[in-house]
């Protein structure tokens, strides 16, 4: 078993299942435990929204600051007499942002700041800018959930995959069943995202204690069906490691027909076998951003025997993307009927939603279909969320999702 770095939002995984803590030491936002103990504060948070970066690097010629709020890359830091480089941005919007330093051409992570996440293989410094806009993420003095590793059988693969489970505040002190939320990553992405980089556990201990969403469990399996699991397990893949797995897609490629063997064959079974569920399609829904936007719906869709709600977040397969968008996605093909009967199609689906960064290219096209949908009658909650194909946008979409789901 890996060790996963503490973050931000996330306590640590281990491959059992461990409850949250109830506070959060959110560091980053004072500036970072290690920088206090060194005389330095790293990260220091004006009331603003400016922040103050420093790192001490004495023989360094050049250091550039790298975050990813609008004009945060390439930031010259000025040094001074005890070789200590500091920049200070303009005021952020409060948002989770992350970032990293380059010192003399090399990236550098923050020594000082504990905070750190992984976005596929790179890792980078979290920081909480605070406000009413990202209460919604902060670790808050609520109930927690937990959150586990788990291994579930593939047919697929004819070995073990791994997949991320959060269960709701009070699920192991109760006898009660529980609906469940299959959620997806992006393309090259894993299991570990929604977590380490969505905040998703924290999200819905905020909108549970709230009474704004039902207890509900979430699913959260790695959507590149070749994978056994994150890539900073060991980097295997089945493809190379497991007798009798050539032939599949390459990790990252699109088979909705394996998404669908995989979710509805193997990992729902499994869920409905090891945890407390309630039973029936309208006690299911499944979304996913980006690539795992199109695996919902394609699975979604076709599968209305199983599902009763369905999402996506910033799809490309309705265009926008230069390889493997149609702008006029084929929904009679994946579910028969959806158009030609949509008071059918409402009755079906308890919760149909999209959602999509204002400053994707894919919006004119979410927008489009969008429109095309509620002009022959089928009810669709559509949004648009500040920023582009980002996790601030797929934070806010889940924020926004979740609490329509099971009422």
């Amino acid at each position: 078993m890996r060790l996963v770095q503490t973050i931000l939002w996330f306590a640590v995984f281990t491959a059992s299942a461990i409850a949250q803590p109830a506070t959060g030491a959110l560091q980053a936002e004072r500036g970072g435990r290690g920088g206090q103990e060194a005389g330095m504060r790293s990260v220091e948070i004006a009331p603003d929204g400016r922040v103050t970066f420093r790192l001490h690097a004495p023989n360094a010629g050049e250091v550039l600051l790298n975050g990813n709020w609008p004009g945060g890359r390439g930031m010259k830091m000025i040094k001074d007499a005890s070789g200590n480089w500091s920049v200070t941005t303009e005021p952020l919007k409060p948002e989770s942002w992350v970032y990293t330093f380059t010192v003399d051409g090399i990236t550098a992570l923050d020594p000082l700041n504990s905070q750190v996440a992984r976005d596929i293989t790179r890792y980078q410094n979290l920081l909480l800018v605070s406000g009413p806009e990202s209460e919604f993420i902060k670790v808050s003095r609520v109930p927690h959930g937990t959150v586990a590793e788990v291994w579930y059988p593939s047919t697929g693969l004819k070995t073990d995959r791994r997949m991320a489970v959060y269960l709701p505040p009070g699920y192991e002190t109760s006898a009660a069943r529980y609906p469940v939320l299959y959620l997806i990553h992006g393309g090259s992405s894993d299991e570990d995202q929604w977590l380490e980089m969505g905040a998703a556990n924290v999200i819905l201990d905020n909108l549970i204690a709230q009474r704004r969403a039902k207890p509900m469990i979430i699913i959260m399996p790695n959507a590149n069906w070749n994978d056994i699991a994150a890539l900073d397990f060991g980097g295997v893949r089945a493809s190379t490691a497991v007798p009798g797995a050539g032939g599949l897609p390459p990790a990252g490629g699109i088979s909705y027909d394996r998404a669908e063997q995989e979710i509805v064959g193997d990992i729902i079974p499994f869920v409905e076998k090891a945890y407390r569920t309630l039973p029936g399609r309208e006690n299911r829904a499944i979304t996913g951003l980006s690539m795992g936007g199109g695996i919902a719906i394609n699975v979604g869709l076709k599968r209305l025997d199983i599902f009763a709600n369905v999402g996506e977040f910033s799809a490309g397969i309705f265009g926008g993307v230069a390889a493997g968008a149609y702008p006029e996605f084929a929904f009679e093909k994946v579910s028969p009927g959806f158009l030609k009967d949509p008071a059918a199609t409402n009755r079906k689906l308890k919760v149909l939603y999209f959602a999509c960064g204002t400053e994707d290219p894919r919006i004119p096209f979410q927008q489009k279909i969008a429109g095309n949908l509620r002009s022959k009658g089928i009810n669709l909650v559509f949004k648009g969320f500040p920023g582009d194909h980002e996790w601030r946008v797929w934070r806010y979409s889940l924020a926004d999702m979740a609490p329509l789901l099971f009422k």
